[in-house]
């Protein structure tokens, strides 16, 4: 198979998703895989480098998965194939495992005979020592994502009952998860004790049930939101019911910040709030926070242009789409060269010469990562004849490494970490750069700042990362390649 290159990687500076989840339960066996294919659709923003599927008809497990998005992974005739009463599905971006077919998921699993599927978002931080010790037992792997560790401490656990199994492997495990698992008769769903990565609740008529990563998975199925899966609980669900049960110590509310600037859907709603409007209102706290005399509002499409709305309102500047997405260009077979590397920016985003001509131009996008792309794109602005180019950011600065399931492990990486604002003026070439500050944020967002992951921005890391464990997107390949 040819392996897929994302452009993505090249052009944008944000944030890199984590991975989607759902998992449905249903009286309707034949329309089963069909609903998987649309709750993985609704959260194919959260990754686009694999996706699969599993489903049992309570006795044996079927499973489809492969290489790109949803839409090229999946075909009528395949998913016809996917009945069943209980489905699980994921789409990835991978933080630990590099991009190939033996590190999509969901992943099988047997357990004393009986067959198990588990999907899994998030990175663990003790993944390479845990890889070793279960390797050094002489348990074979087969892939190096750290989401197969959790099958292999379920299937070698010492316990005879599938969910003292589960329990006993989490005990094992440090870091962000949020997992959905099937057996043939049940669905569970887990979220780690911090809340760090998300899981929600929906209900059908009847006794159809849905997990998935975000609300805006629920109403495509026909379903109604019910709750988030709170940190540290498990839900189960069997025979028409959900049962709800402590899997680990509560420790606090963690909630990936990210999530709000960026990753989930603006259509959905996370502790009670529709992400749109908290997108809306960080942009009425930054204009407050950095005003500008300027004559236009524009958004870096998509993720840009809530906060652009708003900072258009609060500064009663007249907000215009200036640049124009290409959509198409996320997955393509071509390897790209330099030229065209150089080119990125111009192949995904167009600019709007006769909105832009001779206009002070306030720019306004989610966050700035490493800096790749920010340049460019304040030229490309100029290069249509804007006259001034403020750069205006949604997020904080982003000055420490991420452990926790967003691909921005490595801090040398991070522009923030090593320059001040007035370097990243100089370097990146706007007019002015004002970051949104994490008190502003936080009044942006209107809910408590102790219930939000920060670590990001002021380095303070609500699950504990061993000093001697450096973790990068490519640990497990580092401790396979180690041993050889």
């Amino acid at each position: 198979m040819p392996q897929y290159i994302q452009y993505g990687s090249h052009i944008l500076d944000s944030p890199r998703e984590e991975c989607g989840l759902i998992g449905i339960y249903t009286r309707d066996t034949e329309s089963l895989g069909r609903r998987c294919f649309f709750g993985l659709f609704t959260l194919q923003h959260r990754g686009q480098e694999s996706a699969g599927i599993a489903v049992t008809d309570g006795q044996t497990i079927y499973h489809h998965k492969g290489m790109g998005l949803v839409t090229q992974v999946f075909t009528e005739d395949n998913v016809a194939e996917l009945t069943g009463t209980i489905g699980i599905g994921h789409v990835r971006y991978s933080t630990t495992g590099s991009t190939t077919l033996r590190n999509a998921q969901p992943i099988l699993g047997n357990f004393r005979g009986m067959p198990f599927a588990l999907a899994h978002n998030g990175n663990l931080i003790n993944a390479a020592p845990l890889r070793r010790e279960i390797e050094q037992g002489g348990i074979v792997l087969s892939s190096t994502s750290d989401s197969e560790l959790i099958v292999k401490l379920i299937e070698i656990s010492e316990h005879t009952d599938f969910t003292e199994a589960l329990l006993a492997a989490l005990q094992r495990i440090q870091g962000a998860y949020a997992l959905v698992i099937m057996t043939p008769d049940r669905l569970i769903g887990l979220r780690d004790p911090w809340g760090i990565r998300p899981l929600v609740i929906g209900r059908a008529e009847g006794d159809d049930y849905v997990l998935a990563s975000e609300t805006c998975a629920l109403g495509l199925l026909g379903t109604r939101f019910v709750r988030e899966v709170e940190p540290g609980e498990m839900v189960t669900i069997h025979d028409g019911e959900l049962r709800a049960e402590r899997a680990e110590r509560y420790v606090t509310d963690a909630l990936c910040v990210f999530e709000f600037i960026y990753f989930a859907r603006p259509d959905s709603r996370m502790y009670g709030r529709v992400l749109y409007e908290s997108r809306r209102s960080m942009g009425h706290m930054l204009a407050q926070e950095h005003p500008v005399n300027a004559d236009l509002v524009i958004g870096i499409p998509d993720t840009g242009i809530p906060g652009a709305i708003g900072y258009a309102e609060a500064a009663r500047i007249p907000f215009a789409h200036g640049l124009v997405k290409n959509r198409y260009i996320q997955r393509t077979f071509i390897q790209p060269d330099q030229r065209m590397r150089e080119m990125g920016v111009r192949m995904k985003l167009a600019p709007l010469p006769d909105v832009l001509q001779g206009k002070r131009v306030v720019v306004v996008d989610d966050s700035i990562v490493r800096g790749t792309t920010t340049g460019p794109q304040v030229q490309l602005l100029r290069d249509a004849g804007a006259a001034e180019v403020h750069l205006r950011i949604c997020a904080p600065p982003i000055k420490y490494p991420c452990f926790y399931g967003i691909d921005m492990a490595n801090q040398k990486e991070l522009i923030a970490s090593r320059m001040t604002v007035p370097e990243l003026e100089r370097h990146l070439g706007p007019d002015s750069l004002g970051y949104q500050s994490i008190p502003s944020l936080v009044r942006a967002l209107g809910i408590p700042r102790n219930r939000f992951c920060l670590a990001c921005f002021d380095g303070r890391y609500p699950c504990p990362i061993p000093e001697d464990i450096k973790v990068t997107k490519f640990a497990l390949e580092e401790a396979v390649s180690g041993a050889e």
